[in-house]
């Protein structure tokens, strides 16, 4: 199966799922795009998730957003680990 989830590391801590998503939109079409919080305060840990349609887009995004800067925050984005 072709990868098209991505990690997203290092992201601002006020940043919504919906930003994120329009953050990866010009790279192609993104089929979710989440950032992780804390079940009981639920504060952003920081990272976050986005699944690309295909793996053109993904690699697109990983070109593009690695290390641009976002809020004042540089993004970590890679290709996501298999659990």
């Amino acid at each position: 199966m072709v990868n098209t989830k991505l990690y997203v590391g290092n992201l601002p801590y006020t940043l919504k799922d919906s930003e994120l998503s329009d953050t990866f939109k010009p790279h192609g079409n993104v089929i979710s795009a989440k950032v992780i919080t804390d079940k009981e305060s639920g504060r952003s840990k920081g990272f976050g998730f986005v699944e690309m349609e295909n793996e053109n887009d993904a690699n697109s995004a990983i070109k593009a957003l690695n290390g641009m800067e976002l809020k004042g925050r540089k993004l970590v984005v890679a290709t996501a680990k298999a659990n």
